[in-house]
This record gives structure tokens, sequence and C-alpha cells, in this order.
């Protein structure tokens, strides 16, 4: 009989170890978080909207000049350089201001205007400037970019009345995305309770409130915003005009949202989660609270960042209509007033600079609200 060897098999051998990265419980906007950053349109756009924000909030301090300083009329742009008169590269940026020149048009013996080079004007950040309250409480005269020697500079040229277009159109950002901050946080919180609640209950309450959704979402809108331009008087103050603004946005966007809202939670009632709650006998307050409403915002937030630039489109088309803020308030739609006419813009073609404050501003949201949705729902 053999005898047992007492001796144990031996271990395989060793392969190399694999390490893995532990990433403990991850929550789920950590994920989004994740996700979102591997989109270069989207963190792209993340920027521009935080750039934006910062923009206008502190739209004193980055505007070079005061936006109610007067100069000449439709001066053209003043373009930063680093070449002096005879081509050399400096350091230092500056502008040229315009002067009559010695030498004479041949056609209309006029004097031939010209770059100043004789007086270069530098250009500098943290410079002194225009006075101002910061948050209208803060006195301060320091501006990010302007001139050192704290005379006018415009880098985007002047309106009708000499008043520096690009001071204006960081003004105007701020009353710009505040109606539309405000008009879609309103919609947001109309809709989405509005939706939740219908599509939780359903029964006849659902129907007639989705009769009464579908009747808002018939109003023509364009039609409607023309006739209720005589309801205000024009020497209304300026901030009953735009509380006005804001209502009848507000009161023809928020049917939408319902919609999408409804029918996101007519999905998730028929979830298992939220029938054990029913069977358990969870109030219908919890249930809509703790279960659906956490479900629904992934939704809201994509649909808020995609409903931003739709207000902002708005209020700029309304305002080059007149449907607007009101002077002394400044807005991108209230700037775009002054190229009603085929001739201005053909001439001082400058006057479009809001156009591209309010793409930027699209763009921005746009690729932030595709990278949101992209995040929030992969597949």
């Amino acid at each position: 009989m053999l005898a047992r060897d007492p001796s144990p098999p031996p271990l395989p051998a060793e392969g190399p170890i694999i390490a893995i990265p532990a990433r403990g419980n991850e929550s789920y906007m950590a994920l989004v978080w994740r996700r979102l950053k591997r989109s270069w349109t989207g963190m792209a756009g993340l920027w521009l909207v935080v750039l934006l924000l910062v923009m206008a909030v502190f739209a004193e301090f980055v505007a070079p000049m005061d936006p109610k300083a007067t100069d000449v009329g439709f001066a053209p742009p003043q373009v930063p350089s680093f070449h002096d008169r005879d081509g050399n590269l400096v350091m230092r940026p500056r502008v040229y201001a315009l002067a009559d020149s010695a030498d004479l048009d041949p056609v209309t013996f006029q004097p031939i205007v010209g770059p100043d080079y004789d007086h270069p004007r530098l250009l500098g950040f943290f410079v002194e400037g225009a006075p101002y309250r910061l948050f209208g409480l803060i006195p301060a005269n320091r501006h990010f970019f302007a001139s050192m020697d704290g005379l006018p500079v415009h880098f985007l040229g002047t309106d009708k009345f000499g008043r520096d277009v690009l001071s204006r159109a960081i003004h105007g950002s701020r009353v710009s995305l505040m109606i539309a901050l405000t008009v879609v946080f309103i919609i947001t919180v109309i809709g989405t309770t509005v939706g939740m609640v219908s599509g939780y209950f359903g029964g006849r309450f659902d129907v007639w409130m989705q009769r009464f959704v579908e009747l808002v979402l018939a109003f023509p809108q364009l039609p409607l915003y023309l006739a209720l331009t005589t309801l205000i008087p024009v020497t209304a103050p300026t901030n009953v005009f735009l509380a006005f603004v804001i209502i009848v946005m507000s009161a023809l966007g928020w049917a939408q949202m319902s919609r999408e809202v409804r029918g996101k939670t007519l999905a998730l009632a028929r979830i298992e989660y939220v029938r054990a709650a029913m069977a358990v006998g969870a109030t219908d307050r919890r249930i809509i609270m703790q279960h659906i409403f956490p479900n629904v915002m992934s939704h809201v937030i994509v649909a808020v960042t995609l409903a931003i630039p739709t207000v902002v489109l708005l209020e700029s088309f309304l305002g080059f209509l007149g449907f607007a803020v009101k002077p002394p308030l400044i807005s991108w739609g209230l700037m775009l007033q002054d190229t009603a006419t085929y001739s201005v813009i053909g001439t001082y073609p400058w006057i479009l600079s809001p156009v591209g404050f309010v793409l930027v501003t699209v763009f921005a949201l746009n690729a932030l609200g595709d990278g949101l949705r992209d995040a929030v729902d992969p597949y």
C-alpha cells in the first residue's frame, strides 16, 4: 500500500497582479460629472457658460468703459495692435486713434483719415478708468482691460449716440441672461409640478389638464406677443415692463415642459419600486417627492439647458421688434434695434456685434445641454 504524500500540492505560478482602482460608492452626480468630462463639446460649453455668468455678474469691472458715456457717433472699432508705425513687433498692445493726415484725397480733396501712429495709446490689464459701484455698493475704478491713459477706447466701435458697443453688450448680458434664467426658472417650477401631478394621478384630472396644456400650446406666440405690446403704455416704468415680459414669456412656455415631464412620470409610475411604495401605504406626496421627482430631475436639467438659449433668442427677437426692456436698461435685443435699417448695417457693420454675443451664448448652452444629455442617459 502506497503512503500518501503529506506535502500540499504546489501552488500555481503567480502572474502579474492587475490593480483595479476602487471607486467606492460613486454617487449619481459624480457619475454624470465623470461622463460629462469625456465630452469636449460639453466641457467647452460649460466653460463658456461660466465665463458668460462671470462677465454678467462683474459687468462693471469687465467693461472697458461706462456704457452711458458718449463719444463720436458711429466710430469704427479700434483693433489692438502689436506693431509700431514701422511694422516692428512690440510687447505691449496698443491702439491708434484715427486722425486727419496731411495728404488729401485726389477726388474729394478732403484730408485722408488714417491711424495716428505718432500718439499710440497703450493698453493694459486692471487699469484705472471710469468710476463705478461694484454690485451697486463698492466704489471702484479698475477695469479688466482698457486704455492705460484713461481715455476712451472702442474695441467694437460706437453706436449712433457715441456709446461704446462692447461695454453696452457686456452690460446687456446681465439683463438678457437675467430674463432668460428667471423665465426658465418659472417655466421649470410650473411645468415640472403640473407634469408630475398630472402624470401621477391620471384620470379625469389628467384629461382636463392636458386639454388646457394643448390650449396653451395652440396659441400663436408671435401675433400674441405683438398684440400684448399695446397693453402697456410707453410711459410705464421699466420694472413694470420687464415684469410683464417675464410673465408673458413664462405663461406661454411652461406647457411644453409640463408635457415632457408628464411623459416621464407616466413611465415611472409603472415601475416596481413605485408600485411597492403604493402597496405599503406610502402617501402620494412621499411617492412623488422621494421616488418620481429624483428620476425626473435628470431630464429636467437637460431640458433647462436647452430652454435657456431658446429664451435668449426670443428676448433678442422681441427686443428687435420693440417688445423688450426700455432704456436706461440695456439688453442684447434692445441694442439690435439700431440695425433696423439696411443702410446702417451696410455702412456701420459693427452695430451687429450683439449678434455675436447671442450666438456664443446659444452655442455654449446647446453644447452643455448635449453633453449633459449624453452624460445623464449614455444609452
